[in-house]
Formats: structure tokens, sequence, C-alpha cells
């Protein structure tokens, strides 16, 4: 074989991989299409011209003059017949298998689509777990209970937790067609895509069964709030290890058999024994303590660990859900937006808990910091499938620019390969002499693979309406005191200020007050003690509730500080399926109607993919009136944010060091309360 490569990256340092890749395999497989260095020229020298400007059209002819007389020299010792080769063992396709991926990876437009009909052999996958549960019983035997690493290994000897060549359809519309997922044992893998491409139907189907994953593995999806009953928190949490809770219910029943009978009985008694060793083999003694902590860390005060789960709120109750998933420990653990439901203190410590996760994390969320703290690895959902990138958010969108630019570049050097062959095929179609030479050259051309631009998503674009700027204090509230029962007060001398150009972000743990106070700056809510003084100048505020709760939209009208709410609803697709981009464009219009001055925004971020995010955020920068957000999304506030309020303990403080300062504040009271 030729060295072109080597003559191409001498003659042109800078020369992308890819196109020296395609001139390559053109010059090995194309002997009978260039019978002169000119034919060759006509074929690459555009290319070769695009990657290097400086070179003249001279300088172009010699170098594939050189390039001729190397593939001549190649053809000559080419020409005896081949030597045929016995292959000494059946070649194993799934050997290739890397190189295939990596190939798959790269996404290049010069490879043609192939068909894939994937098959998996049913009865070796049968022999297969049968294997493994083989092992697994011989392990039970020698009382020695298989590791999660070792079941991860097992199933990696089946199919390395792959789901292979689906495809995905609501109604008549395909989502996702001809995809792949390869999931490794101990990484964590963000979903991220556009609203409404499949996700979370993704995740239902992989927690239902409904594609093919090794039997012996399990999965576990947080998707339901826990039922309210009077079980209390902890045994909410703890009732979850079924291995456990099965031997401690043997121990119980076995211990009050035994104080009913004075003789007692050995065989009891030795089997007694044995679940007193198997419970101090599994540490059943630690687990309420750990129970205790991912409770903490999500928000459960002591007191709240003893509430029957009835008392608490849906919100309270997919918390416990979240907590029962985290306690058991799943092989795969299925995560569907779990900051949706968290206040920023819970967020942070779920971030790093996640963080030492030991099984595998599937998680859909549109929380960029979040992604970058605990994803290893970004699974992109767009145009129907999905690409594999390693490292977290960050790594995900720069190698994803980089590689639409090289694409971009494959795309363009293509389009101009083909542009000259077809300038070649025009000029000669008719001459005679060149008769065979246009015939190879149309040959070559149905050849390569179809000529696609690169699809790029569309951009997320959010504006407000130019307002008149106010040069002065918009709101204050002073020694002001609110409650809703007297022997619980929410709020006690509380003094506080927003101005014309305010960027203010609430945060808190929830049933802080953080909501509340929202409402006493819109006015829907009077204080107890205090004043609330809103400016003598006429101000149109909007208050925006992001929900998905069904019903009719609110009356958007008025001005002024009066009441002026709109909880935007969708009554037929309460699902956040529906929402994003549309959801969004929607309430940006209503808020265009009203032309506020002043914005007031609880949780906007809530079911908004990370595109509108951004879209928000950078309309939000560009707003000439002031904002007072609640929040949870750290990449939103980071953005906005230019001064944070913290609502605790009936105050409101403000840190001077922004959100850097309040993570230190969290981590550090986190620390100091063990969790």
């Amino acid at each position: 074989m030729a060295d072109y490569e080597a003559v191409l990256t001498q003659c042109f340092p800078n020369i992308d991989s890819e196109i020296v890749h395609y001139v390559n395999g053109m010059l090995e497989d194309g002997h009978d299409d260039f019978n002169t260095s000119e034919d060759l020229y006509d074929a690459i020298g555009g290319i070769l011209q695009g990657t290097d400007d400086s070179k003249t059209d001279d300088e172009i002819k010699n170098i594939c003059e050189k390039l001729h007389s190397l593939m001549s020299s190649t053809n000559n010792k080419d020409s005896a017949a081949p030597v045929q080769k016995l292959l000494n063992a059946p070649v194993q396709i799934s050997s290739l298998r890397t190189e295939t991926e990596e190939i798959k990876q790269s996404n290049s437009i010069w490879l043609s689509k192939r068909d894939s009909n994937t098959i998996v052999d049913q009865k070796k996958l049968e022999k297969a777990e049968a294997q493994i549960k083989k092992k697994q019983d011989r392990k039970q035997d020698n009382k020695s209970k298989p590791t999660i690493q070792e079941e991860a290994t097992a199933c990696q000897q089946i199919n390395k937790k792959d789901i292979e060549n689906f495809d995905i359809a609501f109604g008549e519309k395909q989502l996702i067609s001809g995809a792949s997922i390869h999931l490794i044992y101990g990484r964590r893998y963000g979903f991220v895509g556009r609203n409404g491409l499949g996700k979370t139907t993704l995740l239902k189907m992989i927690s239902k069964g409904h594609l093919m994953i090794p039997s012996h593995i399990s999965v576990l999806h947080v998707e339901q709030e826990v039922e309210g009953d009077e079980t209390i928190a902890l045994e909410s949490v703890l009732e979850c290890d079924e291995e456990r809770e099965k031997l401690l219910r043997e121990e119980k029943a076995i211990s009050l058999q035994l104080s009913s009978s004075p003789s007692g009985d050995n065989m009891l008694s030795t089997r007694l024994s044995e679940i007193y060793q198997h419970l101090e083999a599994i540490e059943a003694d630690k687990a309420p303590a750990k129970a205790a902590v991912i409770l903490a860390g999500l928000g459960f005060t002591p007191r709240m660990q003893k509430m029957p789960t009835k008392e608490f709120s849906g919100g309270w109750r997919m918390r416990l859900a979240l907590a029962r998933a985290l306690f058991s420990q799943p092989d795969l653990l299925l995560l569907d937006e779990p900051t949706n439901m968290l206040d920023m203190k819970a967020i942070i410590w779920l971030e790093n808990y996640l963080q030492t996760w030991k099984s595998t994390i599937f998680v859909v969320s549109h929380d960029r910091s979040f992604l970058n703290a605990v994803a290893t690895d970004i699974l992109h959902l767009h145009s129907g499938v999905i690409d594999n990138y390693r490292g977290n958010y960050e790594s995900f969108t720069k190698t994803r620019e980089e590689r639409l630019k090289n694409q971009q570049k494959e795309y363009e050097a293509q389009k101009e390969y083909r542009d000259h062959i077809q300038v070649f095929i025009d000029r000669f179609r008719y001459n005679a002499n060149r008769a065979t030479q246009v015939q190879s050259k149309l040959k070559l051309l149905e050849k390569l693979p179809e000529l696609k631009p690169i699809e790029k998503e569309s951009k997320v674009t959010l504006k407000f309406t130019d307002c008149e700027h106010l040069q002065h204090t918009v709101l204050q509230l002073d020694e002001m005191d609110f409650y809703y029962s007297k022997d619980k007060p929410i709020f006690k001398d509380l003094n506080l200020n927003t101005q014309s150009d305010s960027r203010i972000c609430i945060v808190g743990e929830n049933g802080a007050g953080k909501t509340t106070l929202l409402k006493i700056l819109l006015g829907e809510l009077e204080p107890v003690k205090g004043w609330r003084r809103p400016t003598g100048v006429c101000v149109s505020a909007t208050s925006v509730s992001i929900t998905a709760t069904q019903g009719s939209p609110q009356s958007c009208t008025g001005t002024g500080w009066g009441p002026s709410v709109y909880q935007e609803s969708w009554p037929l697709a309460p699902s956040p399926v529906c929402l994003g981009v549309r959801r969004a464009g929607w309430l940006f219009a209503l808020i265009d109607m009203l032309n506020p001055n002043f914005l007031i925004l609880d949780e906007p971020t809530n079911h908004l993919d990370m595109e509108t995010i951004e879209a928000l955020g950078n309309a939000i920068l560009k707003f000439q009136g002031g904002v007072v957000l609640v929040s949870h999304d750290e990449r939103l506030i980071r953005m906005i944010c230019k001064e944070l309020w913290v609502v605790k303990d009936g105050t409101v403080k403000s840190l001077d060091g922004g959100f850097d300062e309040y993570r230190n504040i969290v981590e550090k009271e986190l620390a100091e309360n063990g969790i």
C-alpha cells in the first residue's frame, strides 16, 4: 500500500485528518479512474487548494504528479495475481465493534449509511443469563452474595448494558430511529436534547422492560411520588432493603416463638444465629443512619423523618421516592429532572452525593450546572438519533461545536470535489476522446454518498419589549412582619428594597417563605406589621408562575402594584412533555402584551429545555426594567444575578459574595451536620 498520507501531510501540514482519509481512499481504490496526473488534479486539486490557499496551481499540479507516480508504481507492484490466504479461525464480527463505534462517533458525512438490522440471538442470551444465574446461585450456596461490580461484569459479558438499534414512536410521530445506547458500569450519563424529542419516553421504556436489558440488572426509575399512608418517612426508606426487612421479620417471629417455649428449640436457635450473622454481614445496624443521612440531605428535618408519609405534600413525597432510590442503590438508576423538586441546598447535596455513586446513572436534566457536576458522559438526542460524548456538559458543548465545524469542512470539501468532477463532465461530455473518462467520472459520482448539509438545531430567541427606565427605588419593605398563624411567624422585622434595574435572585430551603415573599412584593399579601411602600409612579408588574397545572389561564390585565398574575397552564396537556419552547413563547407573548417595568418570576425554568433557559437569561440581561425571581438553576443565577437574597429563619439576608458565598455556606453547613 502506497503511503499517500505521508505525502499529503508533508505537503499540507494543516490538512484535516478526514480529508486525508478520504483522498487516501480515492487514490487506493481509483487506479482505473485516474489515467494521468491531470485526471487526478481534476479530481482532488480543488480540495487540496482549499486546504492551503497559499499554494499555486502549479504547486498543486506537482503534488498531484507525485501522488500519481506513487499510485502508478503501487499499481505495477500489485499487478501480480493476489495471494489467497486461508483463515485459521472464523472472524468474529463483534471483535470489530470498537472500530465501528469510533466511525459512528465521528458521524462523518463521507460515510454512506448502511442498514443495520441487529437481531439478538435469544437462545444465546438465555444461555448466557443461565450461566450468570448459576454462578450467582453457587456463590449464594457459599454464603457469599455477588457484588454489584461482579454483576456488572457479568452483564458486560452479555451485552455491556447495550441497548441496540431501537426505534421509538409516539402515535404517528417517529421520535427515535435506529439508535443505540452503550452504558458502562460506574459511569453517569446525562441525557439531553430539546423538549418533546422522546427523552422521558425512553426512560419509561427502559424501566418497563420494553428495551432489551439483561434480567439480572436491577433498574429503578424515580417517576412517581411515594403513596401517602401511616408509614413514617424513615421506615418508608428502610423498607426498600427487602433482604434486611425479610431477615428482621423472621428474626422477630423466631424470637417470639423461643420466648413462648421454655425448653427452646435447637433448630430455631440455630436459624436465629444464622440470621444474626447475615444481618451483621449486610451491616443492617447501619441502615437507619444511612437512610437518615439521605433524608437529611434532601431537606427532611429529624421531625419530618418521623412523620407519616400521608402528611407530606406531593413535592415532598417525590423527594421520598428519590431518597428510596438512592438508598436502594440499583445497578441502573433512572432520574427524570430530579432537581425540579429540590431547593438549592438539596441540589448541592445531591450533586456531591452522586459524584460518589458506584453503579450507573442515566439522568434527564436541563440543569446545566447539575450536569457539569454529576455527568461523566453526555448522550445527545437530536434529529431522531443519539450521539455519545465523553465528559460533562461543558465538554459536550465544546466537543460538539468542534465536531460541527469539522463536519462543515468535510461538507464543503466534498461539495467542492463534486463540483470539480461535474465541471469535467460538463466540459468533455460531448468529446469522443474523453468519453471513457467522462463515464468513469459519472460512476465515481454515483458511488459517493448523498450530499447533505449539516443539520443545525434552530436557535431559541426571547425578547422583552422595551419599557420606560425609572431612576429610583421601586419598592420598600420596612420593619415588616408576616405570618399565616401567630404561633408560626414567617418574617420578622424585614427591611428590603428593590431598584428599577434590580437583578435579584431569592434562594432558600423549601418552606422558608420564598414564594410568600414574592406575593408580599407584588401586593397579593399584606404585612401583618410594618409597611410595604411602592413608589408613587405607576409601574406595571407581572408575576409569572410557570407550572404544569390544569385549568384555564387567569386574567392578564391590570397595571400598578395590584395583582397582575398569570399562572400559565395547559388544559389539554398537563404533562411536562408538551412544555418548553412553545410554552415559553406563549408566556412571553403575554408579557409583551402587558409591557411591564418590573418582573417577578417564580421558578421560571421548570420544564424548560437548556436552549430556552439560555434564551431566557439573555432576555433578562437585556430587559430594561427590574427583575426579582425565585430559581434553583445555578446557571441562570450566575448569568443574571446582581444580588442574592437568602431566606432563612424568618429573615432575608443579602450576600455580597453572590452564589459562590452561598454555596460555601451550604457545603460548610452540610459538613458540620455530617450530611
